[in-house]
């Protein structure tokens, strides 16, 4: 079968930044980020679950927001900063949300792990900020963040499954990481600071 033509209406060059490094590829403009990441670059952390943006197994970081990256065309993340699971680590330190999962068994069969660490570090980021959740009494925005209760996570977290029903222990380490991110926030420590707190 012949490839497609450089004029093709299906077809085109993007230019990805993928974990701060930009790479310029041919797709097929109904390439979804998350084939695009495990076939083109070979970054297969981001599992394929359910395929269909029920299960967060696909969970990757668009401009530091969680995405699920089966329901995201690869054209649609072009220009935009993107963090798949192999970007949160700084060399070999692991990031904060790594180190407690890690720690406190927030896995079993690790399927999920790598949506799950990514969506606990933009919750983390999120919850920072003020953002309310569905379980949020109050959402004043003078009210400022609510305590990060066990319930204010799993309400946060909910859109990512675990088949292993590794729930307790991943509310455990989100918490955890959250608590290392307030407290170096608080002492005005760098994000590799942050990251050496948790070890």
């Amino acid at each position: 079968m012949p490839s497609a033509p450089a004029t093709s209406p299906t077809h085109g060059t993007i230019t990805l930044k993928v974990n701060g490094e930009k790479h310029t590829l041919p797709v097929d403009h109904r390439t979804t980020l998350l084939d695009a990441l495990r076939e083109r670059f070979d970054l297969t952390g981001t599992k394929k679950g359910c395929d269909q943006g029920q299960c967060g197994a696909c969970t990757v970081l668009l401009d530091g927001r969680r995405a699920v990256s089966c329901l995201q065309l690869a054209v649609a993340a072009e220009g935009r900063e993107i963090t798949t699971i192999e970007g949160v680590a700084e060399g070999e330190q692991l990031h904060p949300v790594q180190q407690a999962f890690l720690d406190l068994d927030g896995y079993q069969c690790g399927y999920c792990t790598p949506g799950q660490i990514c969506s606990a570090i933009a919750v983390i980021e999120e919850h920072a900020a003020g953002w309310p959740s569905a379980v949020t009494d109050d959402v004043r925005p003078e009210a400022g963040p609510p305590p990060l209760s066990a319930e204010e996570i799993r309400e946060r977290m909910s859109g990512n499954l675990c088949r292993c029903a590794a729930y307790v222990s991943i509310v455990q380490a989100v918490s955890r990481a959250a608590a290392v991110h307030e407290q170096t926030t608080r002492s005005g420590q760098t994000p590799a600071a942050e990251k050496g707190a948790a070890a």
